[in-house]
């Protein structure tokens, strides 16, 4: 049995706006963010709103009841749980931070579903602000992919998922994208795969402009609705097909068995009737 990996892009994908400006909307940053926007990276950009909400006196738990007010589609939420029951490791590669995922999550119920978060750190100092920093540090060498921003290749991401694997043990994906940043590890995916990008984003409107270059199967979804369904079913599929697969195997080996135990009983028939014949001789000279 194949193993299904399910792995989500976060913001505009998992959940159906973006954490990033939910915290600086909801948190009445909008005028600063806008004024140093065109300065910064984004992820210095983040840690310096969370600077801000510092200064005034708002705690990691206030962001984090920010958070917890940010809606999430019951049928996504719903579907999650389901795919986790079923056996399947999900997995979260977001150019949010871990602290803005985490925080949804185990609001939702959801956090303990997925074995994975490949994402931009973030944690609490000692003074109680929160830190934001680039998942590849901006100090070290670059990761030297240029389909996607300097602080993360989710591309890199799916290929260390893919050798993780060990040699006898398939890897089936599912990708599910909406950016630009999704396009580079929709490329990684092969022939029995399966991307999901978000219809009319920058992800579906990339593989439908390049779709010579995409070898896993394509299927477009518009709201959390299309998507819990069309991931439910992509799953169901690749199980069945999985399962025929696995009772043809066992079907070929019994086969194979038989014959095996055939030849061999036929081959003892032979060897032995020489010896049964010795035998029969000497009972017969014996009386």
């Amino acid at each position: 049995m194949a193993r299904i990996v399910v792995v989500f892009d976060f913001d505009r994908t998992l959940i159906d706006g973006d954490s990033d400006r939910w915290v600086v909307t909801q948190m009445g940053l909008t005028s600063l963010f806008n004024q140093l926007r065109s300065t910064l990276p984004w992820n210095s950009l983040m840690d310096r709103m969370m600077k801000e909400l510092h200064s005034q006196g708002k705690t990691a738990d206030d962001i984090a009841e920010c958070l917890g007010r940010m809606p999430l589609h019951p049928r996504v939420i719903a579907v999650i749980k389901s795919i986790h029951a079923l056996g399947c490791d999900l997995r979260i590669i977001s150019d949010a931070n871990q602290f803005f995922i985490e925080k949804i999550l185990d609001h939702h119920g959801l956090l303990g579903c997925f074995s994975q978060i490949s994402t931009n750190p973030s944690f609490v100092d000692d003074e109680g602000r929160l830190r934001i920093f680039p998942y590849h540090d901006l100090n070290t060498p670059p990761h030297g992919c240029h389909l996607c921003p300097p602080n993360l290749c989710k591309g890199l991401v799916i290929a260390q998922i893919r050798a993780s694997t060990t040699e006898n043990e398939k890897t089936r994906f599912i990708y599910l994208g909406d950016g630009n940043g999704d396009f580079c590890p929709s490329l990684k995916l092969g022939e029995g795969d399966h991307v999901m990008p978000r219809k009319e984003y920058p992800l579906w409107n990339r593989l439908s402009s390049n779709a010579t270059l995409v070898k896993a199967e394509v299927h477009d979804w518009g709201n959390g609705e299309e998507l819990a369904k069309i991931l439910l079913h992509l799953i169901n599929t690749i199980s069945t097909e999985e399962n025929i697969k696995s009772s043809l195997s066992n079907q070929l080996d019994s086969s194979e068995c038989k014959t095996s135990t055939h030849e061999l009983t036929s081959i003892r028939e032979v060897r032995g009737e020489p010896f049964r014949q010795r035998r029969a001789l000497q009972a017969k000279e014996s009386h």
